[in-house]
């Protein structure tokens, strides 16, 4: 299997990872995924669930930083209201907009870590940026008919990851 599709690790949910995790990989900055990694595409306003999480990753130090293949207009509401910082329409799965992102922000690869919930854009993205990824399961069966058709790709592929471990889940690690 290509390595540009294989995840540094997996996680069912963001939520579930707590951030002495985080700490202990040396990492300073969460690069997230915005539609069914944090809320679903429907919604512009984050959920309870998702502020009580962005809050209690700040307190630890961490810095969260949305990265969308979304509108500008819904992803900076969305990031304003969660307090965190955006950019979107960051067209994964090329690595070079997140690789000059990278470059303009002065982020070593080994201090940021990129979650999202689709190999095919998240994690390909992530890996030929060189960074870490973390693939999660997508919080919702709600999606826009492109991930739907990406999705079509996505589910084989993640099933061999997990049948054959070829990524250990982020307790793992």
């Amino acid at each position: 299997m290509n390595k540009r599709v294989i995840p540094f690790a997996h996680a069912e949910n963001v939520f579930e990872i707590p951030a002495s995790f985080y700490a202990k990989l040396g990492v300073k900055t969460l690069l997230m995924d915005l539609d069914n990694t944090l809320d679903p595409y429907t919604v512009s306003e984050p959920s309870e669930r998702t502020i009580a999480w962005a809050k209690q990753m700040q307190e630890a130090g961490l810095e969260i930083y949305i990265l969308s293949n979304n509108s500008g207009k819904r992803v900076g509401k969305y990031a304003g209201l969660l307090g965190v910082k955006a950019r979107y329409f960051m067209k994964k799965p090329f690595s070079g907009p997140l690789k000059r992102f990278l470059a303009e922000m002065n982020y070593k690869k080994d201090e940021v870590i990129l979650i999202g919930d689709q190999i095919q854009t998240d994690v390909k993205a992530g890996n030929g940026a060189g960074i870490r990824v973390i693939l999660t399961e997508p919080l919702f069966e709600k999606e826009p008919p492109w991930t739907k058709f990406n999705r079509i790709f996505d589910r084989p592929k993640r099933k061999k990851i997990m049948r054959e471990h070829l990524c250990p889940s982020w307790k793992e690690v």
